[in-house]
């Protein structure tokens, strides 16, 4: 663009604003030096428009600017809502799931004491606290102990009623149990729905093996089921061992498969319920 087309524009824009406040300086002039109401009534309509025009174009960019002040005001408090109520959501949320939890750990708690109040015997529940595994020899700590009555040679069993091992130690608060596949288990079984009777002997591996049945035509089966016998004094009758998995060995509970057992109150050396 040329410098004399720049000039020509702004000297056309200049003329215009001087004209628009010439004007309204005449009418004034006319209206306070010769009062003419007839004269400034017509006049009125001639320069009001031009002062609203003027008006509006000087105050535009002002209440542009305010517009956008109010505006960026209102996306603020927004923000700020938005952020409070993302907050209230989270606290809701992290609320709904302790209660979740809690209603779950409840229902466990439930189910666990009326797995213990469903038994002949007084019971005990403790929690699994650690394990001391070595070789071929598989044990683990409970934290009940002799304060709570428990006793070397108690029955330990899962809240699915499935023996887990028997107690071996008993310090005040705390207990040492001897699980089923420890080379050191050999107890007597029976295969469930028989009066067959058998030994189940652990070996340090997953899996402890059976045999010695009282019946020597007994073959053993997969899908054969064995139980506690009391043919030794040592454990109470019919509690469910495991599942054989071929004509050996056999499926039990592992000791790293439990977090909570419950320790029958039963005195194997004498064969008597406590």
């Amino acid at each position: 663009m040329s410098s004399k087309k720049v000039s020509s524009r702004l000297r056309t824009i200049v003329k215009a604003v001087a004209f628009g406040g010439l004007v309204p300086a005449i009418a004034i002039y006319i209206i306070v030096a010769k009062p003419n109401f007839r004269f400034a009534n017509s006049i009125a309509h001639a320069t009001f428009p031009v002062f609203n025009a003027i008006g509006d174009a000087i105050s535009w960019p002002f209440r542009a600017g305010g517009k956008i002040i109010k505006r960026i005001h209102k996306v603020s408090v927004l923000e700020e809502e938005n952020n409070e109520l993302r907050a209230k959501l989270a606290a809701a949320l992290a609320k709904q799931t302790d209660c979740d939890v809690a209603i779950l750990e409840n229902k466990k708690l439930i189910r666990e004491l009326g797995v213990a109040r469903n038994t002949d015997y007084e019971t005990v529940i403790a929690d699994v606290m650690y394990d001391n595994f070595a070789v071929h020899h598989e044990t683990f700590m409970i934290n009940r102990g002799a304060a709570d009555g428990v006793e070397p040679g108690m029955v330990v069993i899962s809240f699915e009623n499935k023996l887990v091992g028997t107690v071996i130690d008993s310090g005040l608060h705390f207990a040492r149990v001897r699980s089923l596949i420890d080379s050191g288990t050999n107890i007597a079984v029976r295969i469930a729905g028989s009066e067959v009777h058998g030994f189940m002997r652990g070996d340090g591996s997953n899996n402890p093996s059976v045999g010695f049945f009282s019946d020597h035509k007994f073959q053993g089966a997969k899908g054969i089921k064995l139980i506690t016998s009391n043919i030794s004094g040592i454990l109470p009758p019919g509690i469910y061992v495991g599942e054989m998995k071929n004509e050996s060995d056999v499926d039990v509970v592992l000791p790293w498969n439990v977090s909570r057992v419950i320790v029958l109150k039963f005195t194997g050396e004498n064969g008597e319920y406590q």
